[in-house]
């Protein structure tokens, strides 16, 4: 009789320790998906501050290809030739191809000696009103003698002398020793009018003596009879970059080292709070970048939208379920306190359930970040103790933001989610499918005895992504990029072998899209 109240009393407890138990998984839960989410934003930052600095060296270097071609036409053709290089710009067509160009010039190398002769010779050309600006006496001289495109205010900057300008004597000097592009550092350019100065820079490309040599410094100096340069404002030349800057994010450049308002070149928006990172910005970096010989520093850091757009996803939805299904398993346990075993069940249920909120994506269904870097962990082991290749393919949509901007996100999450269908029907059921991203999708393989088998595999998924899609009554194409870097030939850690991958994915969007590409 007695040992009967103990057990009721007992019984009263037990709803509370679940209770408890599962507020502390739905906690636990929680905290790994704020972990994850904050992963996410790190690698998603990492990845446009990368492509910021590799798209502007990708325009720097067509630039010194377009001088190049230039200072390859002195090979032939005498420096003063004015109808040559004037056909030869107009034949670059610099809006279409060029557009961050202000101008293109040459310069001719003229000792003090042959200044008069100099002068003689530009008046004769047509140039009545020529003159070496400034006409300061100095030992040796550096006129624009040509600029194009041959616009009003062009004719204007021809005879002067940037040779006078410290900043651009820095530069020509450089370029002329070493036989290379060189810039200046932050200048304003001949051509702006106003009192507001526009932030710009200038590339000099020597041009030396024909069929003289120019293998060292002193033979440079001795043969040089002048320069091609290019002059730039630099918000130009930053909105003439390949591609496009994912949005959220604040980027100012400085020349130099120095990130002070003095040295800015340009920056995102115009308010003066964009001219350093915000106090409250999530993530913020700086990044060091030589262009032409010359340093740059790159500041990004995000903004609100980024840091939603990356931050976390399903954290409040972890919380809402996990205390709801906290609070009903306490009640079942209450009212089922002669049913222990049966409650028992729906709890672990429920903690699967909350267990599998946790490790897949709500939308395809597909491991999230966190379950798929579990699974390379356990397959790297594997592949280490008894060998064989493991293959990360990293699979990212082509212009996936046409198709939620022309047909809304609910067209573009019926496709996400076939898309994922399709990736789950072409992989062997050993073989992990995730979704890391908005349209980022990666494969893991495991026990492979040669290559060959995931990169048919990536073809395969290449060639079903670009089958038609029929989503709510549209017929929609899409076409996918895909990488593909292997264990232990790219890298022996998950990290590694993910930026391997994904670099080997942007190959294949710079070398045009829908296209397969290994690891270098």
């Amino acid at each position: 009789m007695t040992s009967e109240p103990k057990l009721f009393s007992r019984a009263r407890l037990l709803p509370w320790l679940v209770l408890v138990a599962m507020l502390a998984v739905t906690a636990l839960l929680w905290d790994h998906e704020q972990q994850s989410a904050r992963k996410e934003l790190h690698t998603q930052f990492d990845f446009a501050l990368r492509d910021t600095v590799s798209r502007i060296e990708q325009r720097e270097s067509a630039y010194e290809q377009m001088l190049r071609g230039i200072q390859g036409l002195f090979a032939t053709t005498d420096l003063m030739a004015r109808d040559a290089i004037r056909d030869y710009v107009e034949t670059l067509q610099l809006d279409a191809n060029f557009s961050g160009i202000q101008g293109i010039g040459v310069i001719k190398w003229v000792p003090a000696s042959q200044k008069a002769a100099h002068t003689q010779t530009m008046r004769a050309l047509g140039l009545k009103n020529y003159v070496i600006t400034p006409p300061d006496p100095r030992d040796n001289y550096a006129p624009i003698i040509q600029r194009a495109p041959d616009l009003d205010r062009n004719r204007v900057v021809l005879g002067i002398d940037p040779w006078a300008e410290p900043a651009r004597r820095q530069a020509m000097e450089k370029a002329r020793d070493s036989g290379m592009p060189a810039i200046t550092g932050k200048v304003r350019l001949v051509v702006d009018e106003g009192s507001e100065a526009i932030p710009g820079f200038v590339m000099y490309l020597p041009v030396f003596a024909r069929g003289q040599p120019a293998e060292s410094v002193a033979q440079r100096r001795a043969n040089l009879i002048g320069w091609v340069y290019a002059s730039f404002h630099m918000s130009d030349f930053m909105a003439s970059l390949y591609g496009k800057q994912a949005s959220g994010l604040s980027l100012n450049i400085y020349d130099g080292i120095n990130p002070t308002d003095s040295a800015l070149m340009y920056q995102t928006g115009n308010s003066a709070k964009s001219r350093s990172p915000r106090a409250s910005a999530a993530l913020s970096a700086n990044e060091y970048m030589v262009i032409a010989g010359h340093t740059w520093t790159l500041s990004l850091s995000t903004q609100d939208e980024f840091e939603q757009r990356f931050g976390p996803t399903i954290a409040f939805t972890i919380t809402v379920a996990g205390v709801g299904l906290s609070l009903s398993m306490a009640l079942l346990v209450w009212f089922m306190v002669n049913g222990r075993a049966h409650a028992l069940r729906l709890a672990d249920e429920m903690t699967r359930e909350l267990r599998h909120m946790a490790q897949h994506d709500p939308l395809t269904g597909l491991p999230n970040r966190a379950l798929f870097s579990d699974r390379v962990h356990q397959m790297l082991a594997h592949a280490k103790r008894h060998g064989g290749y493991v293959a990360m393919i990293f699979i990212d949509l082509d212009k996936f933001k046409f198709i939620n901007d022309n047909y809304g996100h609910a067209i573009g999450d019926l496709l996400l989610q076939q898309v994922a269908t399709r990736l789950r029907e072409a992989t062997r059921a050993s073989d992990t499918v995730g979704r890391i991203g908005g349209d980022e999708f990666v494969i893991l393989m495991g026990e492979l005895p040669e290559i060959e088998i995931a990169l048919n595999l990536a073809e395969k998924i290449r060639v079903l992504v670009a089958q038609a899609f029929i989503l709510n009554q549209h017929e929609l194409t899409i076409s996918c990029s895909i990488g593909v870097a292997f264990y232990p030939d790219d890298g022996t850690d998950e990290e590694t072998l993910i930026k391997n991958a994904d670099d080997a994915m942007y190959r294949a969007k710079d070398s045009g899209r829908n296209s397969v590409r290994q690891a270098a």
